[in-house]
């Protein structure tokens, strides 16, 4: 772990660190006309000039703090060492270099203007008393101006990087929400599989095993199918859930190494209403317009809206007969589920089951209505699913 920060330091310094570094970077660059030797008629290297030089330099440590201070402090310094002490010259001016630099790449857009102008006047008055040469004035304007115009480039280039380092910050945060809502969903779908399966299943298993020793006393021959009801309810059961399971381990092949195969349509109807039917209940399941293969989510859908319903009667409506009546229209399929039993709640058409059957009418752009039956008798459930035209579907 501390080896792991101490890279990280060392590519990425202190701001601090960097700015003393590359004081004694430039420092070391104006030191070298003192250690070179030196003509005879050229002026004396002495200590006195060395230490104004160091002066000059030493205020690029607090350059990014103060940046147009610190380019007047080099001003200043560079001016008293022209004319106070006359000492070796310099190929390049360093110090003023990185103080527009810094200027340009930090400062307000007031403050570098100013600099701007600033070093464009000083720089005629420097050359004319220094060689008055047109080369050296057009060198100076060039480097001052290049030194500007790389602060800028620098600028706008962390500019960029901040907002590219923003954009995938929010990138992030929006994947991460969607991720979430995403797996909120999932649950919300898996929830309501689970109970859609559960409640279905035990509903029936706790009506067939209440009517087996009914059947047992009565009608021996009875108890045989309710038992074998319950048996077959069960296996079911147990079959839909450990499609679930396999869909959520991820697995290719559920238990045993046999193929997942797809949720139950609405070709699976006849064989709910069936098993609803062995129950007890008098189940009438029927079908108009032209019946064609749904597209499987909506088929599945279909399975579980009738399924949910028919376990609705089955645990709490106290029915005696339901009617399950799919009608294929041009465009949507309407599913209609009719019962004779006590009717809605004091509390309303409430519960988890029916909340679930709205959410999966809504996924495909449908509606689900409940009410009393026909007279205000019993309870009626429709819902209307969207499924395109024959020639969208079988495209």
């Amino acid at each position: 772990m501390g080896g792991r920060r101490g890279i990280r330091a060392l590519r990425h310094p202190a701001p601090l660190v960097t700015d003393i570094g590359l004081a004694l970077l430039v420092q070391a660059a104006m030191t070298m006309p003192f250690v070179v030797p030196r003509a005879p008629e050229l002026p004396d290297a002495t200590w006195a000039s060395y230490g104004l030089t160091t002066l000059t330099v030493v205020p690029l440590v607090w350059r990014r703090r103060a940046p147009v201070a610190v380019f007047c402090a080099v001003l200043v310094a560079g001016t008293l060492y022209r004319f106070a002490l006359d000492g070796p010259g310099q190929p390049l001016p360093y110090a003023g270099l990185v103080a527009v630099y810094t200027v340009a790449a930090l400062s307000s857009p007031r403050k570098r203007v100013g600099v701007a102008l600033v070093t464009f006047v000083i720089t005629f008055p420097s050359v004319a008393t220094n060689s008055g040469d047109a080369k050296e004035l057009l060198f100076s304007l060039f480097v001052f101006g290049a030194a500007y115009a790389f602060g800028r480039l620098t600028d706008t280039r962390q500019a960029y990087v901040r907002a590219v380092e923003d954009r995938a910050a929010h990138l992030e945060r929006a994947n991460r929400i969607e991720a979430e809502q995403a797996a909120a969903r999932e649950r919300a779908r898996i929830a309501r599989e689970m109970h859609d399966v559960l409640s279905h299943a035990v509903s029936l298993m706790i009506v067939q095993a209440e009517a087996g020793p009914v059947a047992v006393r009565a009608h021996p021959e009875r108890a045989e199918a309710a038992f074998d009801a319950i048996s077959e309810t069960g296996r079911d059961a147990m079959t839909q859930l450990r499609r679930m399971l396999g869909v959520l381990r991820g697995d290719d092949a559920g238990p045993g190494g046999s193929p997942r195969g797809p949720q139950p349509g609405a070709d699976a109807l006849p064989g709910l209403v069936e098993r609803v039917r062995g129950g007890g209940l008098d189940v009438t399941y029927e079908t108009t317009g032209a019946v064609r293969t749904l597209p499987p989510d909506t088929g599945a859908t279909a399975h579980r809206v009738v399924q949910e319903a028919l376990t609705n009667v089955v645990r709490h409506a106290g029915a005696t007969s339901v009617r399950v009546r799919l009608a294929y229209r041009e465009d949507r399929l309407d599913i209609t589920v009719t019962d004779d039993g006590r009717g809605p709640g004091p509390s309303g058409a409430g519960g988890h089951g029916l909340i679930g059957v709205r959410e999966r009418a809504a996924a495909h752009g449908g509606t689900a209505r409940t009410g009393p039956g026909p007279g205000g008798r019993g309870f009626v459930l429709s819902v209307r699913l969207p499924i395109g035209s024959p020639a969208e579907v079988g495209s």
